[in-house]
């Protein structure tokens, strides 16, 4: 495996236009940047769903909160760079 090799997880639930945004871009990165991704549905965890209820989508790299709400293409890139 080499360093480049990134973990994004997007924590978020169905029916949520900021996760459907999110999304968006973290796929369009995705096209061009190689690295695992992770969808974590809130609503399927009492844990995540009180930790992220009002807050979501949240946007992890490498198990380290990175955005909330949105995503910054450029900057996402620059944390998989």
């Amino acid at each position: 495996m080499d360093q480049t090799h990134h973990t994004v997880t997007i924590y978020g639930k169905k029916e949520c236009c900021l996760c459907d945004e999110a999304m968006v871009i973290i796929q369009k990165v995705a096209a061009t940047v190689p690295f695992m991704l992770e969808k974590k549905d809130i609503t399927e965890d009492p844990e995540l769903l009180e930790r992220f209820a009002t807050s979501i989508p949240v946007i992890f790299v490498d198990g380290r909160q990175v955005f909330k709400y949105r995503v910054i293409e450029r900057r996402l890139r620059e944390l998989l760079a």
